[in-house]
């Protein structure tokens, strides 16, 4: 089965990323079959200043 990988700004609570790990493996599930068992859901926090879109600075956005 599958190991997703989810990257987010920094901020989000332990809350909303377990209720989103919980619909990405039920998802996974649905589409794919299998158990949830063999969903992985790996997440990186990521600080604004470390992603940029169109090369500017997510930081630099908030400005």
């Amino acid at each position: 089965m599958p190991t997703l990988r989810v990257e987010l700004f920094e901020g989000r609570t332990p809350e909303q990323k377990a209720e989103l790990a919980k619909e990405l493996t039920a998802a996974c599930v649905r589409v794919l079959g299998g158990s949830p068992d063999a969903v992985d859901v790996l997440f990186f926090d990521v600080a604004r200043q470390n992603w940029a879109t169109g090369g500017v600075l997510w930081s630099d956005k908030q400005k």
